[in-house]
């Protein structure tokens, strides 16, 4: 009973009057599954759908029927207001990338000083392909790849580099078939007393080209050079492209390496090779 001198009891405006009833409205997260109430229409459904380019929710009522309605107030959940809001994407931890030739790759890693030893192989175009694909993995190792301009002087290349212990030698070979040329030169190497140091390992094709899967060139295979002609140049003239000088040879090598961005788009009798140098010159 308010006091003698409180003819009106308490005052109405000592607390916030201005507070609704239900307490005031709270960001929440629409979810699916969350069942609301819209307070214009008194539809109350559960939330089966939410569009977060239209930044609108679906409800379903008991009966099955749907309406849609804008995110934002105007919700009562549990009979509390709410502001319903996009959804939160919780954020996944993230995934570890991978270099172009399939390895997990070394967040914020720099190259590594480089080694002694080196790769060696035959040509520029050996150079550029293994370097685009196994680059990043290289510089991780500090392994050097370096071109020869052909396997047939090898051995001098080894005399000068001088291989030993800790300067191993791993060198890339086109052609590596039994009876090849190339084949009787890995087998001199492998018997002269720096063999121990020095891994000769080859693919099959006549040229790093081939190595390239032929549809990734939108060709069925590549194309069969008669013994005698150039094997680039007879390979351009048979696939139409322009053949005439080191120029056109070189603008479709360029054609040919552009449609390699990963080890899949590599035969893989050239992968194991290049994985198998990697490790003999970084071990």
């Amino acid at each position: 009973m308010p006091s003698p001198t409180d003819r009106y009891g308490s005052d109405v405006l000592a607390s916030d009057w201005r507070v609704p009833k239900r307490g005031r409205a709270e960001e929440t997260p629409a979810a699916v599954g969350l069942v609301v109430e819209e307070v214009t229409t008194d539809w109350c459904g559960e939330v089966v759908a939410i569009d977060r380019d239209l930044d609108t929710l679906t409800l379903e009522d008991r009966r099955g029927k749907r309406r849609t309605f804008p995110l934002g107030p105007g919700f009562l959940l549990e009979g509390r207001p709410v502001v319903l809001t996009r959804p939160v994407t919780a954020r996944l931890p993230p995934q570890p990338t991978r270099t172009a030739s399939g390895s997990v790759a070394v967040a914020g890693a720099g190259a590594r000083v480089a080694r002694a030893s080196r790769i060696f192989v035959e040509g520029r175009h050996d150079a550029e392909l293994v370097e685009k694909v196994w680059g990043d993995d290289l510089r991780i190792e500090g392994v050097v790849v370096e071109y020869l301009g052909g396997v047939d002087d090898l051995a001098d290349h080894l005399r000068d580099f001088r291989p030993g212990p800790e300067r191993r030698v791993g060198v890339l070979v086109d052609h590596l078939v039994p009876g090849s040329k190339e084949s009787r030169i890995a087998q001199g190497i492998a018997r002269s007393p720096v063999g121990k140091h020095v891994l000769v390992v080859g693919h099959p094709f006549i040229d790093i080209w081939q190595a390239v899967k032929p549809e990734r060139l939108g060709i069925e295979r590549w194309p069969d050079v008669p013994r005698g002609i150039d094997w680039k140049t007879g390979t351009c003239q048979q696939l139409g492209w322009p053949h005439r000088d080191q120029a056109d040879i070189a603008r479709a090598w360029k054609h040919v390496l552009g449609r390699v961005h990963s080890f899949a788009d590599l035969d893989p009798a050239l992968l194991g090779r290049v994985e198998e140098l990697i490790d003999f010159v970084s071990g």
